[in-house]
């Protein structure tokens, strides 16, 4: 994925815990499972994360320091190292000072102990299940929200110290544990490039479609992204200063992203794009990515309706491109004032697995799939082949003409991420994943891709439209419930996966 703007890493908190009585009775094993911290910490890492290990907290009173120490590095989430038994008092003062969200990482280092010869310090060393009852029950009771990913370590080696074999890496309750632990990472790093975004709102949201309306100060009370109103009169002083040379280097990239149609859609409507539509739609382009940088824009819905022949109308005809090329450069667009897509996107952006915007567009009954699209931008980095660039002869139920990408997303695993709003105010994902298929499309100038669902389609929509959602959404590649669960998780916003 290309990124105008570099993403934040996530702030990992990271300790490993332990009853300090055993350091004296029992030589080397303090520093064997600190060992076990280190390698957790490592791998953490290589997934991305920006990780701060606090080492042991093995008493009441690191808990304390280790509280004050995950505040002062602002972490957006805590792993704790379950290594070996430790008392609920030393570690739940950590979890009162910092309110970070909680995973509890239990992850024995061996498959099996070697029973003919464990001594009483190898089995400490291999209990780490042991105290996750009492955490869970003191976390339950002091209102502490926890998670906990049970599994192997994956040890690719086996330290002096053990009586045992620890090479547990390729064991499947190891894979299992560490791709729950990235998405636990995937989803931190959610949050933190979500707080203090800055997303755009350009125009206004089309007249009547009730589902796209949205509290502004609801949406950054419950994500952290910030909400910078935009004016058309904010576009259009950059559009005025666009220069030919400009244009020129603006219609090189199209050319080289696109490909140019010729007169051969089905849809008159939809036909080769002439020289005036491609130009005006580079010279605007230009000057949507002027507006990105001046307002430090992460993310820009929109819409603008205008009057007939007035000027604006011209500037909102050639939106799609320039929009389409800034999706595919880390700024999702979203069309149609739908702010809330716009966020599904921005998710679906930051773990590196595109963000469409789509709406149904026809089920097709023979292959048993739904066609999913939209006439508005497209996210190019996950199209299957070159996008094609269309000449409108409308925008239907718009106003004014100009060029439109027809695109589909690659075939392959899909997660669609919806987010709707409750009758309480609250944000709500609805995910699915799905298979794209490489079935047909439309010739009109119009983003599709055919979707096969786990169900059939009227089963699928019958279920989909039961949970009320907005009529847009975002699609991604690859299926990616599990970590749009754990953005929801951390976001604390509501959720739902349908089959």
């Amino acid at each position: 994925m290309l990124a105008r703007k570099e993403l934040k890493k996530p702030r990992i908190g990271l300790y490993s815990m332990g009853l300090k009585h055993y350091w004296g009775q029992f030589p080397g094993m303090k520093e064997r499972l600190t060992e076990y911290g280190e390698f957790i910490a490592k791998k953490v890492e290589g997934m991305g994360g920006e990780v701060y290990f606090y080492g042991m907290v093995d008493c009441e009173q690191e808990g304390l320091k280790a509280g004050e120490y995950f505040n002062e590095k602002n972490v957006d989430i805590i792993f704790a190292h379950s290594a070996t038994y430790v008392t609920s008092a030393s570690i739940l003062p950590l979890h009162q000072i910092c309110k970070a969200p909680t995973v509890v990482l239990n992850l024995q280092p061996t498959a099996r102990i070697n029973y003919e010869k464990t001594t009483t310090g190898e089995w400490l060393a291999h209990c780490g299940a042991c105290p996750v009852p009492e955490i869970s029950n003191a976390f339950n009771r002091a209102g502490i929200k926890y998670r906990v990913v049970n599994g192997l370590l994956g040890l690719d080696y086996t330290p002096e110290i053990s009586m045992t074999n620890e090479v547990t890496n390729e064991r499947p309750e190891a894979i299992r544990a560490w791709k729950k632990i990235e998405e636990w990472v995937l989803a931190a790093k959610v949050k933190r490039n979500l707080q203090g975004a800055r997303f755009g709102f350009l125009g206004n949201t089309y007249s009547g479609m009730l589902d796209m309306y949205s509290d502004f100060t609801m949406f950054q009370g419950q994500t952290g992204a910030h909400l910078q109103v935009l004016e058309m009169c904010d576009l259009d002083k950059h559009l005025q200063k666009v220069t030919d040379e400009e244009v020129a280097a603006k219609r090189k990239e199209i050319e080289e992203f696109f490909v140019i149609s010729d007169d051969d859609a089905a849809d008159p409507l939809a036909q080769k794009p002439t020289e005036e539509q491609l130009n005006w739609s580079a010279k605007v382009a230009v000057a949507q990515e002027k507006l990105v940088e001046e307002f430090d824009l992460d993310a820009l819905t929109y819409y603008y309706h205008g009057a007939p022949g007035n000027h604006y109308e011209d500037v909102q005809g050639g939106f799609i491109v320039g929009h389409s090329l800034l999706t595919a450069d880390g700024i999702p667009c979203a069309g149609e004032g739908d702010l809330k897509t716009c966020l599904a996107m921005k998710i679906c952006d930051i773990i590196g697995k595109g963000g469409s915007f789509c709406e149904i567009v026809t089920t097709d009954y023979e292959d048993g799939t739904i066609l999913l699209g939209h006439d508005g931008p497209f996210h190019l980095e996950i199209a299957k082949g070159k996008p094609i660039l269309r000449g409108m002869g409308l925008y239907h139920g718009k106003q004014g003409t100009g060029v439109s990408v027809e695109a589909k997303v690659r075939t392959g695993d899909i997660t669609n991420l919806g987010c709707s709003q409750t009758i309480d105010g609250k944000l709500k994902f609805i995910i699915t994943e799905a298979e794209s298929t490489d079935g047909p499309i439309m010739t009109i100038g119009n983003t599709q891709t055919p979707v096969k669902f786990k169900s059939d389609p009227d089963t699928y929509m019958d279920k989909w439209f039961a949970e009320a959602p907005t009529h847009h959404f975002a699609m991604s590649v690859g299926h990616n419930a599990e970590i749009f669960k754990k953005v929801a998780d951390l976001l604390e916003i509501p959720s739902v996966v349908l089959e």
